[in-house]
């Protein structure tokens, strides 16, 4: 098998021609025939994660967040860039049409929060498919009770504007997802939960009545990676493995 089939898998779940202007999804190191012997999953491409996909004998790493973002000055022989090459270990990363996906980030978050009658929230004039998600909470909840229900799903801490109203319908977008408010809002949602909110942007939702819930990037995005995992290894002749990873972020 080559780069080329684990490519065109990612295609078919994925779409690359999806993603957002802004990113950089794709093949981002290595050669479209490289031969691949064993692929690995993770959210992010670190030292620490080829060196982990070398003791395992991973030869392509199935990434969520590019190993390349923007343009690169220098590559250090410390950077993952570099030992990616030095290693002969391709890149695939799929951010942006994995986030839009059927099955992807989004829904999977949604599924974690156990929403019912899920639809596709989309930015207005962005030409790209829906990125964030809908739907129906199990039970109405009041803020608190949502945003505990959040803490343990997702298992991480929140910050959360308070409303003092009753929460049902739930926006998601998993990682930095602030540009959802207003749209979650015309959509009749009465919390978004995503991540990395910047102060004025809590501030605003706050003046509106509006629950915005930030949960941290890594924990919105992680839940995707098990599954992702277990559908390429129903659709590769290959092992498929999850390259352990936590968050890079503690909490005193």
């Amino acid at each position: 098998m080559t780069v080329q089939n684990v490519y065109d898998t990612i295609q078919s779940i994925a779409p690359f021609e999806s993603q957002m202007g802004f990113d950089n999804a794709g093949l981002l190191i290595g050669s479209d025939f490289q031969n691949v012997t064993k692929v690995g999953v993770v959210l992010d491409v670190t030292p620490a994660i080829i060196d982990q996909a070398i003791e395992q004998g991973v030869d392509c790493i199935v990434s969520h967040h590019p190993i390349i973002f923007s343009g690169m000055h220098s590559i250090s022989v410390q950077s993952s860039v570099y030992r990616a090459i030095r290693n002969g270990i391709a890149v695939i990363s799929a951010h942006t049409n994995l986030d839009a996906a059927i099955g992807g980030v989004n829904d999977i978050l949604a599924s974690e929060l156990k929403l019912s009658n899920v639809a596709p929230l989309g930015l207005p004039d962005e030409p790209t498919p829906a990125m964030g998600r809908i739907g129906i909470l199990p039970k109405v909840m009041t803020d608190r009770e949502f945003a505990v229900f959040v803490h343990e799903r997702l298992h991480t801490r929140v910050k959360y504007v308070p409303t003092n109203k009753t929460i049902e319908r739930v926006a998601v977008c998993g990682g930095s997802g602030a540009d959802f408010v207003d749209v979650a809002m015309s959509a009749g949602a009465q919390a978004l939960v995503t991540a990395e909110v910047k102060h004025h942007v809590f501030l605003a939702a706050k003046e509106a009545g509006f629950m915005l819930v930030d949960a941290g990037h890594f924990e919105t995005e992680q839940p995707t990676i098990v599954p992702l995992c277990q559908k390429l290894s129903h659709m590769l002749s290959v092992p498929v493995v999850v390259l352990e990873q936590s968050s890079p972020v503690l909490y005193v």
